[in-house]
C-alpha cells in the first residue's frame, strides 16, 4: 500500500497516508455528526454535531497511529529497521526491513499494538467517566465514550488468531515456538486468516440482507481484503521456505550490460534493445550505479521525444535504487524489491556494480528452492 501524501516523522520512522483513509475519514465523522450523536445527545445544534464527529475521527486516526508506531518501536528494539509506515482503508501498515529473529520477537512485536489500542480504550473511558461526574451525560461524554469503544473494539478484533491481523502474528509466534518450523507457522496463520475472511463475508451478506444495509458490505469488504492478504502471505511464506539459504551471489545476473545516463533513449533503442535483449539496463558512472532504466520506461516516452530525452531523465534514480550486496540473504531482498517500481536490485561490490536480480531469478531460484524440497520430503517419507 503506497502513501499518497508524508505527513512526517514519528520516532524516526515515515509517516504516509493514503488517499483512501480520506473515504473512511469522511465517512466516519458524517455516521457520528448526521446519526449517531445527534440521536444518543439531541438538543444540539448541527455545527457542535459536526465538530464533535470530526474531533472524534481525527483522534481516532491518531489511535491508528499510535498502534502502529508501536510496532515500529517494538521491531526496532529487536534488531528490525522499519521503512515506513502508511495508514490507509483499513487502518495502518507498517513496512518492516526484515522479519524476526525468534518467536519471542514476534510475539512482542505483534502484541504492542492491541495492547496500545486497549489502554487508549481504557483511557477514553475513563476521562469520559469522569466527565460524565461533572458535567453529566452530555456531547463530550458521547465522544469520549465512543472513542473508548472503538479502540477496545480495534484491540480485539486485531487479536483475532488469523493473519495478516495482529492475532494472526501472535498465532504464527505460538505455533512456531511450538514447532520449530516458522514456514509451517506462517501457513497457519494465513490459512485462519482465509477462514476468517470467510466467515466475514457470509455474515456481512447475510446482514445486508437483513436490512444492516452499508455495515454488511463494509463486513464483506473486510472478509474480502483478509482473504486476499492471507493468500498473500501464504505465497510470501513459502516463497521465503523455498529461498532460505540462498544468497544474492546464487542468483544474480552478473556484469549485466550497462550504458550511461546521457545516452539518448533513441540511441538506446536503436543499438541496444534489440543486440541484447535485456528489459532493464543498470546505468553506471565510472563503475558506480547511478540509476535503473527498463522497457516499460522507454515506451512511455513518444518516438518524437527520443532523441532529445536521456536514459538518466526517464530511468529509477539513484535515490530510488534498490541495492544489496552478493553475500546478502535472498529473503532479506525480497521485502525491499518493492521501493523501486521497477522490481530489480542491483548487486553491488565496494561501491561498484558486479550483477543484478531481477523478477525472473528470483523465479527461477524459487522453482529451484521448491524440487529441492519435494525431493528432501520424499527422500525424508
Amino acid at each position: 500500500m503506497r502513501a499518497s501524501f508524508r505527513l512526517g516523522r514519528v520516532a524516526g520512522v515515515p509517516i504516509g497516508v493514503n488517499w483512501s483513509v480520506l473515504v473512511i475519514f469522511v465517512l466516519i465523522a458524517w455516521a457520528l455528526a448526521a446519526s449517531l450523536f445527534p440521536r444518543s445527545y439531541p438538543g444540539h445544534s448541527a455545527f457542535a454535531y459536526w465538530v464533535a464527529g470530526l474531533a472524534a475521527a481525527v483522534v481516532f486516526f491518531l489511535g491508528l497511529l499510535a498502534h502502529e508506531v508501536s510496532h515500529s518501536v517494538i521491531a526496532k528494539r529487536n534488531g528490525i529497521e522499519v521503512e515506513d509506515i502508511t495508514l490507509w482503508l483499513f487502518g495502518g501498515v507498517s513496512k518492516l526491513k526484515g522479519e524476526a529473529r525468534d518467536p519471542g520477537a514476534e510475539l512482542r512485536i505483534a502484541g504492542v499494538g492491541p495492547l496500545v489500542s486497549l489502554l487508549l480504550g481504557i483511557f477514553f473511558g475513563v476521562i469520559a467517566f469522569l466527565v460524565s461526574l461533572a458535567t453529566g451525560r452530555g456531547l463530550l461524554v458521547g465522544a469520549l465514550s465512543w472513542l473508548a469503544g472503538i479502540n477496545v473494539l480495534l484491540a480485539i478484533f486485531n487479536v483475532l488468531p488469523a493473519a495478516p491481523l495482529d492475532g494472526g502474528r501472535l498465532l504464527r509466534a505460538v505455533v512456531w515456538r511450538a514447532t520449530g518450523d516458522r514456514t509451517k507457522a506462517s501457513v497457519v496463520a494465513a490459512r485462519a486468516g482465509w477462514g476468517l475472511g470467510i466467515v466475514l463475508i457470509a455474515v456481512g451478506i447475510w446482514q445486508f440482507f437483513r436490512g444492516a444495509g452499508v455495515g454488511g458490505l463494509w463486513l464483506a469488504l473486510i472478509g474480502w481484503f483478509l482473504i486476499g492478504a492471507a493468500g498473500a502471505e501464504e505465497r510470501q511464506a513459502r516463497m521465503g521456505s523455498a529461498l532460505r539459504g540462498v544468497r544474492v551471489a546464487d542468483v544474480m545476473t552478473p556484469q549485466p550490460q550497462t550504458a550511461s545516463g546521457e545516452m539518448t533513449v533513441a540511441d538506446f533503442v536503436d543499438h541496444y534493445l534489440f543486440a541484447y535483449r535485456h528489459s532493464a539496463l543498470p546505468l553506471t558512472e565510472d563503475g558506480h550505479p547511478v540509476g535503473l532504466v527498463t522497457l516499460d520506461r522507454v515506451r512511455g516516452i513518444p518516438p518524437d521525444r527520443r532523441e532529445s530525452t536521456t536514459l538518466g531523465e526517464v530511468s529509477c534514480r539513484a535515490g530510488e535504487l534498490v541495492l544489496a550486496s552478493p553475500d546478502e540473504q535472498l529473503t532479506d531482498l525480497l521485502p525491499r524489491l518493492n521501493q523501486c517500481a521497477d522490481g530489480r536490485a542491483l548487486v553491488v561490490s565496494d561501491q561498484r556494480l558486479v550483477g543484478i536480480v531481477s523478477p525472473s531469478d528470483i523465479s527461477r531460484a524459487v522453482q529451484r528452492g521448491s524440487m529441492r524440497e519435494q525431493m528432501t520430503g520424499g527422500r525424508a517419507g
